[in-house]
């Protein structure tokens, strides 16, 4: 949602219409493995591959120009900014800072619990592989950032409670400005997954914690899922998430919670 609609602004070119899964821009390379592809969603921060930095053999000045030359066809090379999104960014930051180094960085995270849920029917994972998996790729990503000149963090749940005031944090983060406020946030569910339907919508978490709570009708299932919990309440703190009441508040972590911040103020 967050790269549909930063994409809408005139200033900004997105992958679009290029027939790979979701218009992500892993499958649109030859340089890096593709991690998460498949029944690697939910699998892929398990994989050693998987995390980049500048240290890699791949980070090198062929590396950026065979991007360049892979990804350049699908962008209007005339925009200020070229915007890529492909979720194993989360844990290559470092080596694409090394081949791209003005490169801006946006770290999108939302409720453990319903990523587990809607990455269930392509992983054919149990919650507690699920969550384990969330856990260590948000770990690896927070260890990475301070290697970044140029990084924010964005909630969904804080994208859809306030649409034009995230946006335009983000755009105040390239250097432009929201071209487009008074957007609109309703309910429902995208069943394209934004590819053509761009509306916003904000109780989607709420269907995937019924299905949690439905689960738990049935007595084992109740205590392996109060485990589960248990286990990843921590991490999920650290961004404001709680698992045993599925809530979102103020994050724990003092990084994340300065990633949070305008970087207007």
């Amino acid at each position: 949602m967050l790269a549909r609609l930063l994409a809408e602004h005139p200033e900004v070119s997105g992958f679009q219409g290029t027939g790979v899964p979701a218009d992500e821009g892993q499958h649109l390379q030859s340089v890096y493995p593709i991690v998460s592809k498949g029944r690697q969603a939910g699998r892929f921060a398990f994989l050693p591959e998987a995390h980049l930095t500048e240290s890699s053999p791949l980070a090198s000045d062929e590396s950026r120009a065979r991007l360049l030359a892979e990804w350049g066809p699908h962008w209007d090379l005339g925009r200020r900014v070229l915007l890529e999104k492909s979720p194993p960014n989360l844990l290559m930051f470092r080596f694409l800072q090394s081949l791209f180094p003005d490169a801006v960085f946006v770290i999108v995270v939302r409720h453990p619990i319903a990523v587990a849920c809607a990455t269930q029917k392509w992983s054919a994972q149990r919650p507690h592989e699920l969550l384990a998996h969330w856990a260590r790729a948000h770990r690896i990503a927070l260890a990475d950032v301070p290697h970044l000149r140029s990084v924010a963090l964005v909630r969904y749940e804080d994208l859809v409670a306030d649409l034009d005031g995230t946006l335009r944090r983000v755009f105040r983060l390239v250097g432009l400005e929201d071209h487009a406020p008074g957007r609109q946030v309703t309910g429902g569910v995208n069943a394209d997954n934004f590819a053509a339907d761009r509306t916003p919508r904000a109780d989607v978490n709420e269907r995937y914690f019924g299905r949690w709570q439905l689960r738990k009708r049935h007595p084992g299932k109740r205590v392996y899922l109060a485990l589960v919990e248990a286990r990843y309440e921590r991490i999920a703190r650290a961004f404001g998430y709680g698992l045993r009441r599925r809530s979102v508040s103020a994050p724990a972590d003092p990084l994340v919670a300065r990633l949070l911040g305008d970087p207007g103020e």
